[in-house]
């Protein structure tokens, strides 16, 4: 297959990309290299994939009209893995338009590819925290995600919703998958795994909000791209038992699926600081504080259509991601 990558330079997209060349597909990533975070961490990531045959660089904001026409006008792509886009809950409360060009133009200018070149599969990245103030536990995407709390979550809602239109009126296969806390070697600087290990190596105090008590369904990155590639192996089909009157909302009478992809084992903030520290050698001086606007307490994903549908739950333990995670950390920094 040749398959677009979209955010390539990013956490998940370069280990993804990783994968699709391991199993001998022809990868193009795209990504714009902004500045959201250092950039020279994006560069490594690249340097990791361009130094392969089978992959070749675009460098491309996903919000340029024209250069994304042209990109698909010219690639001739049978496959799409979109993971760019602007992340970040905090930073959507101040930043809001960056998410509105990046993650719901951009999506849309993948859908407008997608369509133009009658893509084979879409899967794209969407978030746990489309969930907002539905408190139901474990997380369904048989449930309701009406109500986020923060701008990002909506921009991301927003992605699903448009996918379903691209499925019921151009045919686009698309699967959304609502990932859960990804960690893991190679990760973002501004997620709390990275801040909290470069504090506590620098005897620096960890803010930790909600006093500590949120409980995250850490999920590890190697399980999410494992979750990734068995699903682009299965376009979904339209849902032959899908009722308006019922409207399951992770399925449809469109080609259009949603799954989520989480470890299923909500692990309390304060566990998880203690695994850092007892990785580490180091003790942490905690800075307990009140949550924050736009987050959620809890994240716990059913994993139930995940597994009926590709066989496969994630398997690394929170223990072993987090050693895993400060081996990367300490060899790169």
């Amino acid at each position: 297959m040749k398959v677009l990558v979209t955010g390539a330079a990013g956490f998940i997209g370069m280990h993804v990309s990783e994968r699709l060349l391991s199993m001998g597909h022809e990868v193009v990533g795209l990504d714009n290299l902004n500045d959201y975070y250092d950039v020279a961490l994006k560069e490594a990531r690249l340097a990791r994939l361009t130094a392969g045959a089978r992959f070749t660089f675009q460098r491309i904001d996903l919000a340029d009209d024209a250069a994304m026409r042209d990109l698909f006008a010219r690639a001739g792509f049978q496959q799409v893995v979109h993971l760019g886009a602007q992340a970040g809950v905090r930073y959507s409360l101040t930043h809001p338009h960056v998410y509105v060009d990046s993650n719901v133009r951009g999506t849309l200018n993948v859908l407008e590819g997608c369509r133009a070149c009658g893509i084979e599969h879409l899967v794209f990245a969407s978030t746990s925290s489309v969930y907002g103030l539905n408190t139901h536990m474990p997380y369904s995407p048989h449930a309701g995600a009406d109500h986020p709390v923060s701008l990002y979550a909506s921009t991301k809602r927003a992605g699903e919703l448009f996918a379903h239109n691209y499925a019921e009126l151009f045919g686009v296969p698309a699967t959304a998958l609502r990932f859960f806390t990804v960690y893991g070697p190679w990760g973002r600087p501004d997620m709390s795994p990275m801040i909290f290990a470069r504090k506590i190596l620098a005897g620096e105090p960890l803010d930790v909000f909600n006093y500590g008590r949120h409980r995250r369904d850490f999920t590890f990155i190697d399980d999410i791209v494992e979750g990734v590639v068995r699903v682009l192996a299965k376009p979904p089909i339209a849902n032959p038992t899908w009722d308006a009157q019922t409207a399951d909302p992770a399925s449809s009478r469109a080609s259009f699926r949603i799954c989520n992809i989480g470890h299923s084992e909500p692990v309390e903030l304060l566990y998880f600081i203690e695994l850092l520290e007892r990785a580490l050698g180091r003790k942490a001086e905690l800075n307990l504080l009140p949550m924050q606007p736009g987050d959620v307490e809890n994240t716990f994903a059913d994993m139930s259509d995940l597994e009926a549908l590709v066989g496969y739950r994630p398997v690394v333990s929170i223990e072993q991601g987090v050693e895993r995670f400060v081996d990367w950390y300490r060899s790169y920094h």
